[in-house]
């Protein structure tokens, strides 16, 4: 989702940054609010809705996203609480979105009755301030004493509320957190643990807390006491609950996040915190029948990366540095573990093999595990939606790029499930189909991609088609039904692929570290490779080829624009990352020195610099007109990467389109009638570089 701006242009090899910062004519752009930047954001919004709000194709895509984003038909994501299901609900006459609640049997019915549980359109009218749902932690068993995260404008800081759920209210002189990066778990009805800044420099260089404190109810904050320390060089500090099926506390965890992709775990007790014996590339998953679970993303000992291991609470607790793990799984060559979750009984493992899908089943008899596989749709992407520890029941999602979502309630105790939602199709996908093909990329590394065409069309190079890339954080791009895609692009003789790089997640570790730091260069490689080999399909051409990528995806397609600017005539660059040689000074940049590297240290500055598209753009190269946007308040990705990378185009005479949404954060779906809005836009461009 690390660390100044120095160096100096050498003779012959770059070994450091491009330019020194006060030498970036552009560095005001940087300051989020203010008023000559807000003034350039006006003035190019003004100039690129010009030209897109005033295509005529804009109305008919926007009433369309319109339609099927606020639409009543969709399934509502369920999540278990209080032996009930809850959801949050946006639509046109609530765009912020209602916290709602109704029985299970009520939700699997064609018609849940919901009983309303807070408006937050409702609360932010009152309050006079544009509050986004960031999510609840209910207290268990009850679930009805919740802390409610909520964000102004959709940043990842947020305020925390201790809300009743059963009256409907906040609670009169209730736990109260200032707005911030922060985190807040229940220890009991009276006490939190909570992470936050707690001022003294008690921030990662990440913009984290490091310092978790016992906050006990009637005291003022200031006077919580501390339980845990990392390191201002951390990323951050974060707990972990271990609660049994009735809701007790039967331990803490502390993830000390060490660098973005390395922790060490801490269990706390009355003595001091004890290190659970762990690699450095571990991540915990979950917590059942008294065993902590974790995946391990290296070699250690016996076990190999991307391994799935069981650790017994109880042996930690007693001596944790000779407490021995058990073996779940280990993954094959093809295959990943996409996540993981637990129920009342059962350890529920999402694994994928070759990009698809499957849920196994996990149940601990006395010293080994038995797996039983849920009978979910193949050839499609599963993900679980909603587990509790108090029952065996779960919700698990299934979808294809033309299968529309259904929605599947199991119990695992069983093994079984049944369909009990399915999404309306959004678009006509009769005309189309679904293929899987490999490229090769440079260094002879195989690089899987999936293409959604039609199956009447001939391969003769003419296909407008729109290529998706992420390649990082060991994210993996699996199969999606995507109503805005299908829609907007697909229905219109465009056709869709995801091109699963390196860098992602989708088989382990392995593939998402073979493209880190000094081998960034590798994603950007396979990337190229989909391209070029869409070419020889003759499936498109680059007159007729768009790339999308946001967030680390925006590292991907602007250096794409730089280094391959004539394999393709459209480039989608959303709440980027781009000036990569500063990165880690604009939040939250300097977490991710793990994934990228760090500009600080000569030797990763050199190879940053080699491909980070700010300093890499070259006059006179003819350069397809990008469209960058990005949001205001956007506190994770900052938009000064992307109003930079605009003004640097527009300083060389190069065409480009900049829009920034001055509401809403990161996640960018946070309100609906502006997310119908933003694909509105995205797809007019698209059409004009591709299909005109």
């Amino acid at each position: 989702m690390r660390r100044v701006f120095i160096a100096s242009l050498l003779t012959g090899l770059l070994t450091a940054p491009v330019a020194l910062a006060e030498e970036d004519p552009f560095l005001w752009l940087e300051e989020v609010q203010g008023t000559r930047a807000l003034e350039w954001v006006r003035a190019q919004n003004a100039k690129t809705l010009a030209v897109l709000e005033k295509d005529p194709r804009f109305e008919p895509f926007h009433a369309e996203a319109l339609t099927f984003l606020t639409a009543t038909d969709r399934i509502p994501t369920p999540d278990f609480r209080a032996g009930g299901v809850d959801n949050f609900w946006q639509d046109a006459s609530n765009p912020h979105g209602v916290w709602r609640h109704t029985s299970l049997d009520s939700y699997a019915s064609p018609t849940p009755e919901w009983h309303t549980v807070l408006d937050l359109d409702a609360l932010s009218r009152t309050e006079g301030t544009n509050w986004i749902w960031k999510g609840s932690d209910c207290l268990p068993p009850a679930d009805q004493r919740c802390l409610l995260k909520l964000s102004d404008g959709g940043k990842d800081a947020v305020s925390v509320r201790e809300f009743d759920a059963t009256a409907g209210t906040f609670v009169d002189g209730g736990f109260r957190l200032p707005e911030g990066k922060q985190s807040s778990e229940w220890l009991d009805a009276d006490t939190l643990l909570v992470g936050r800044d707690w001022s003294g420099g008690t921030l990662t260089e990440s913009g984290y807390p490091f310092v978790l404190k016992r906050w006990k109810r009637g005291t003022p904050l200031e006077e919580a006491q501390e339980v845990f320390r990392g390191e201002r060089t951390d990323v951050q500090a974060s707990p972990l609950l271990l609660r049994d099926s009735e809701g007790q506390l039967q331990g803490v965890l502390v993830n000390r996040g060490v660098t973005f992709f390395e922790s060490e775990f801490y269990l706390l007790g009355d003595a001091a915190p004890t290190r659970v014996p762990l690699p450095r590339k571990a991540s915990y998953q979950a917590f059942v029948q008294g065993q902590v679970v974790f995946t391990i993303e290296e070699d250690w000992g016996r076990f190999k990366q991307g391994a799935l291991l069981a650790y017994p609470l109880a042996a930690l607790k007693q001596d944790a540095a000779s407490a021995r793990p058990t073996l779940l799984l280990q993954p094959g060559p093809r295959q990943s573990i996409d996540g993981v979750s637990a129920t009342q009984t059962r350890l529920l493992v999402n694994v994928y093999e070759d990009v698809k899908g499957a849920l196994d089943v996990y149940t601990p008899v006395k010293d080994r595990w038995t797996r039983r596989r849920l009978a979910l749709p193949k050839n499609a992407s599963v993900g679980i939606t909603a587990t509790s520890s108090a029952h065996d029941r779960l919700f698990v999602k299934s979808q294809g790029f033309l299968e529309p979502t259904a929605l599947w309630l199991g119990d695992a105790s069983t093994a079984t499930v049944k369909k009990v939602k399915s999404l309306p199709a959004r678009f006509n996908a009769s005309t189309h189909r679904v293929d899987q093909y490999q490229a090769v990329s440079k260094d002879g590394t195989r690089v899987p991609y999936f293409v959604v065409r039609s199956k009447t069309r001939k391969l003769d190079g003419t296909a407008p088609t729109l290529v998706h890339g992420y390649g990082g954080f060991q994210v993996s791009k699996t199969p999606v039904y995507q109503p805005e895609v299908g829609k907007l692009w697909l229905e219109r003789g465009g056709a869709y692929v995801v091109a699963n790089i390196r860098g992602g997640g989708e088989f382990g570790p392995r593939w998402h570290q073979s493209a880190l730091r000094e081998h960034r260069q590798r994603a950007f490689d396979d990337f190229a490779a989909v391209l070029e080999d869409l070419v020889r399909r003759k499936i498109s051409s680059p007159r007729r080829m768009g790339i999308y990528g946001r967030s680390n995806g925006g590292v991907l397609t602007s250096v794409a624009l730089t280094q391959h600017p004539e394999l393709f005539n459209a480039a989608v660059i959303e709440s980027p990352l781009i000036d990569m040689l500063r990165y880690h000074k604009l939040p939250a940049g300097a977490s991710w020195v793990g994934e990228y590297g760090n500009p600080e240290v000569p030797g990763d500055a050199a190879f940053i610099a080699k491909y980070s598209a700010y300093q890499n753009l070259k006059p006179g190269v003819r350069y397809p007109k990008p469209y960058i946007t990005t949001n205001t308040k956007d506190d994770r990705v900052h938009p000064g990467h992307a109003r930079k990378f605009a003004a640097r185009l527009e300083a060389m005479g190069l065409p480009y389109l900049y829009f920034e949404n001055t509401d809403g954060g990161h996640s960018n779906d946070a309100d609906p009638l502006l997310n119908a809005r933003r694909w509105a836009l995205h797809h007019v461009y698209l059409a004009q570089q591709l299909m005109d």
